[in-house]
């Protein structure tokens, strides 16, 4: 294969790639539909709140800790070897998934599938990596970031679906067939590639990566579970993690054959990059996550149509990430991720305005807006992760990449998720003193609990969901802004320090000639 003009295959790779990719992002949004059919006792698994937030937090633990070991994992015995194996591991934990009888079978299952995902997901953007020429690869990783858009619209609209005609296992089912698909494929059109230099292994830069990532990963979710960061539970195992991985970094900078070369931080392009996809999907996942309980406690919609009314958001991605990278070459990098990343702050500040009556048409638009700008900033930032390092290295790279993304979304969830409680508690804590004590914290605790109790309270249940519903807007609001104060955070990070149009040709060049002398496998 030519480093020049890539795979001859490489945009049926591609194809592939985007296809073996829709079984991980879809599940990482449909299990959001199947919660409340999960906790049922007769048609699921009865299984209690924190049951259900270890099988939500099993995976992303697992998921989030070994991303960046499967990269390293790739680059060294083959990216296809480790795409498939993923692969075969995913589809066997979602038949498990699919088939447990209780919610300890459901919550292992579920780590066994972020043990796959780990493993599928940087070895995907890998391979585009590999198969395409370097000024093909931004318009690749467009197409590929489009296709992960879609995929998160197409994850609640098929769990609702599946939930509507067959039992909750369903929303697991489906993804078996994309993995027997996917590993047909893979196996006829994707060539293999690693790295062809052959260092040694670095243990343990991988343990301090696993260790690190999965003790600050743990104490992120657990401010999702309580609400709150003031919280020993949270404190020491994120204090841990972030110790554990500062010491992963002074040891990667001291030996000869890093896991990770942390040199590559030098380069203002790759940091601004990594910050840049982190604070994004901080910004946008917050935003998300309350969506989903707007969508339907507050307006009352079925899981399916709270599932459609995000298909504007991923239409807009679709249609402008292929395109991001005719955006890059013609503005440049910084102008466009910098109007980009205004774009998506005005659009998360309009949030802090959104009432119980807003009209749907104005939050779609809404939605679309906010996805086209993401379709501007989230590939070419991808892009420049990935041309910051060698080709042979791409496994690594991807990892990087992901693994800021899973941290950076996990962390917005919970911060974010945090704010929208203390706003709920604080505007409803004045509204139930007539309630028993019990249904007093019930309702004060969540939305969710709050719809619970009004059921059971006929025509005096009405005006407490008002109120429930109001003060859950109320904490919107504050979750907004607070995503838009980081999404603003991450316009002054690229307007300041993302390389200019004249600095992105001349990497380019230089990447480009450096390639000429690559080992290609």
């Amino acid at each position: 294969m030519d480093a020049h003009t890539g795979h001859p295959r490489r945009w049926q790779v591609l194809g592939v790639m985007v296809f073996s990719l829709l079984a991980v992002v879809i599940d990482n949004t449909i299990l959001n539909v199947a919660i409340k059919t999960i906790a049922d006792p007769v048609h699921g698994l009865g299984a209690t709140q924190s049951e259900l937030e270890w099988a939500m937090n099993s995976y992303t633990l697992v998921f989030a800790g070994l991303l960046f070991t499967f990269g390293v994992l790739g680059d060294r015995y083959g990216r296809k070897r480790m795409l498939m194996a993923g692969m075969v591991l995913f589809g066997l934990a979602s038949l498990a998934s699919a088939y447990a009888q209780d919610p300890l079978q459901l919550i292992a299952a579920r780590a066994l599938m972020g043990l796959g995902g780990a493993a599928i997901m940087p070895a995907t953007l890998a391979v585009i990596s590999n198969v395409f020429p370097i000024h093909e690869r931004g318009k690749a990783i467009g197409i590929w970031a489009g296709g992960v858009g879609i995929a998160v619209a197409i994850g609640p609209i098929t769990g609702g679906l599946l939930l509507e005609h067959f039992w909750w296992g369903s929303v697991f089912l489906v993804n078996v067939p994309i993995v027997i698909i996917g590993l047909v494929l893979i196996a006829a059109i994707v060539p293999d590639s690693r790295d062809t230099n052959k260092t040694g292994l670095d243990p343990v830069g991988v343990l301090l990566s696993i260790l690190g990532l999965i003790a600050l990963v743990y104490g992120i979710v657990r401010i999702s579970d309580l609400g709150t960061v003031a919280d020993v539970s949270v404190i020491v195992p994120s204090l841990l993690g972030l110790a554990i991985l500062a010491a992963f970094v002074w040891y990667e900078s001291r030996i000869d054959h890093p896991a990770f070369d942390v040199r590559n931080f030098r380069d203002a392009g790759f940091s601004t990059a990594i910050a840049t996809v982190g604070l994004v999907f901080f910004a946008a996942m917050g935003v998300m996550f309350f969506l989903a309980f707007y969508w339907q406690i507050v307006r009352n919609f079925s899981p399916l149509q709270s599932g459609a009314l995000v298909l504007p958001f991923a239409a807009a991605q679709l249609i402008f990430a292929p395109q991001s990278a005719r955006m890059v070459q013609k503005y440049g990098a910084r102008a466009v991720g910098t109007v980009a990343m205004l774009v998506i702050t005005l659009a998360l500040t309009a949030y802090a305005f959104v009432q119980v009556d807003t009209p749907i048409w104005m939050l779609l638009a809404l939605g679309f807006v906010q996805g086209a700008a993401m379709a501007n900033i989230m590939p070419p930032a991808t892009t420049a992760i990935m041309n910051a390092l060698p080709r042979e290295k791409a496994g690594v790279g991807s990892s990087m990449s992901n693994v800021v993304r899973q941290v950076g979304g996990t962390l917005g969830i919970a911060i974010l998720g945090a704010v929208l409680s203390a706003g709920y508690r604080n505007e409803m804590e004045d509204k139930v003193a007539a309630l028993p004590e019990q249904l007093r914290h019930v309702v004060t605790e969540s939305i969710s609990g709050a719809a619970g109790v009004a059921g059971n309270l006929g025509p005096q249940g009405v005006k407490l969901l008002d109120a429930a519903n109001a003060a859950f807007v109320t904490g919107v609001h504050w979750a907004a802004l607070g995503s838009a104060f980081v999404a603003l955070v991450g316009t002054l990070v690229v307007a300041r320090w993302m390389p200019g149009k004249a600095a992105a040709v001349d990497t380019t060049v230089t990447k480009a000639e450096a390639e000429q002398e690559a080992a290609v496998v």
